[in-house]
């Protein structure tokens, strides 16, 4: 690889800060986690790490929605995974936060607060500009090394993810260095018929990434689940009413495009369903109403994408089909994830919510391969080179003969 990896470095002693992705599915009522899967495999990283001073960085969620909370909890569920005791600050980039660093022993782990909760976090910059916020200028002079192992969030350019590594010698976690090899591996064995099925709510990730899928030879047939459904219908007019989405226009008018310039391949729900009074209650798309709320694929819907994932050569699904959170809705995510597991095509599954259905299904053995990155995954299959590898690569190139 074009990367530095754990192996080319001398660990012991060093203080290392550590881009993770520890962005949980949280229940919107108890602020529980859902799902620890993101926070599991972080593990093999801190274990390689356990002769360091260890500062573990992540974000949790996007300000303003319900999965936008503090990292105490992630602290606790790291520590009975791991067994040992993890510090954790109310902070990120203040005096406590220093304080707590320059305060490590070897050996010691600390959790750093939301890296959203300073507001650099919240936007994407040059790489260059990056290594000047105030972010990476606080924080990198208390650190050795930067490891970078946030796969979900690679195509990213946030401070964290491409600051550090200009200006600190840099190398990618076991998560990162294990996604990339499996990754590589698959796509050189990947045959046609390609199925992708795509859902969850980033619309605009999703749209970006459709073209360039198609454009490469990744999907013979798109199939349309979650907010991006809901989107091309809009753009079908098989829904008449605004769906009250930021930009919709916008991304409406993206989608018709897209629809135009590639009929054959895009697939949209027939029925589905919708949250009256509590409960699930199917209908045909044509019956949708301007209040009603769609949560989930219907079973004809369902048994329609079905038929299309048993004939694929590759499959590719990222993104929960409906509010899968709810026992109500979870059904289309589950029927979805069934079908995948049960055809013979080579599967990739993709992002947080995904994992941790698929978990719950325990039907994870009959997946090729997992993934908890969503958005950044599907880009990587494009061929398009993510913020995150170009920071490593930049970083490798910089630090590899020093």
């Amino acid at each position: 690889m074009k990367i530095l990896t754990l192996d080319d470095f001398d660990l012991k002693g060093k203080t290392v800060f550590v881009r993770m992705d520890m962005n949980c599915p949280i229940d919107p009522e108890t602020n529980e986690i859902l799902g620890t899967k993101r926070i599991e495999e972080a593990i093999e990283t801190l274990e390689s790490l356990k002769d360091s001073k260890v500062v573990i960085a992540s974000h949790q969620g996007r300000v303003g929605n319900s999965e936008y909370t503090g990292m105490n909890k992630h602290a606790e569920v790291l520590e009975k995974l791991m067994n040992r005791k993890i510090k954790y600050v109310e902070d990120t980039i203040g005096e406590a936060a220093q304080n707590a660093i320059k305060n490590l022993e070897d050996g010691e782990i600390l959790l750093l607060d939301n890296l959203r909760l300073c507001a650099e976090e919240n936007y994407e910059f040059k790489p260059e500009n990056a290594a000047k916020t105030i972010m990476v200028s606080r924080l990198s002079k208390l650190f050795d090394l930067c490891v970078l192992d946030s796969f979900p969030s690679a195509h990213r350019s946030h401070p964290s993810i491409v600051g550090f590594a200009q200006v600190l010698p840099a190398c990618a976690g076991r998560i990162v260095e294990r996604e990339v090899r499996n990754l590589d591996t698959i796509m050189t064995v990947a045959k046609a018929p390609h199925v992708i099925i795509l859902g969850g709510s980033k619309v605009p990730d999703r749209l970006e990434a459709i073209k360039l899928l198609i454009q490469n030879g990744r999907a013979d047939h798109v199939l349309l689940t979650g907010l991006i459904a809901n989107v091309f219908m809009r753009a079908q007019a098989r829904i008449k009413s605004p769906l009250g989405i930021k930009r919709e226009e916008e991304i409406v008018a993206k989608a018709h495009s897209l629809i135009g310039e590639y009929p054959d391949v895009f697939a949209t729900p027939v029925d589905v369903a919708i949250d009256k009074d509590g409960q699930r209650v199917e209908m045909d798309v044509r019956e949708i109403e301007k209040e009603d709320k769609i949560f989930d694929l219907g079973p004809k819907t369902i048994e329609y994408y079905s038929k299309l994932i048993s004939g694929a050569g590759t499959v590719f699904i990222s993104g929960p089909a409906g509010f899968f959170e709810k026992e109500n809705f979870k059904y289309g995510t589950t029927q979805m994830l069934n079908a995948v597991a049960n055809s013979m095509a080579t599967t990739i599954v993709s992002g947080g919510h995904l994992t941790t259905a698929l978990k719950q299904q325990g039907l994870a053995d009959k997946i090729n391969h997992i993934s908890t990155a969503g958005g950044a995954l599907v880009l990587y299959l494009t061929g398009e080179k993510l913020s995150m590898m170009k920071a490593l690569e930049y970083a490798a190139e910089k630090y590899r003969t020093k």
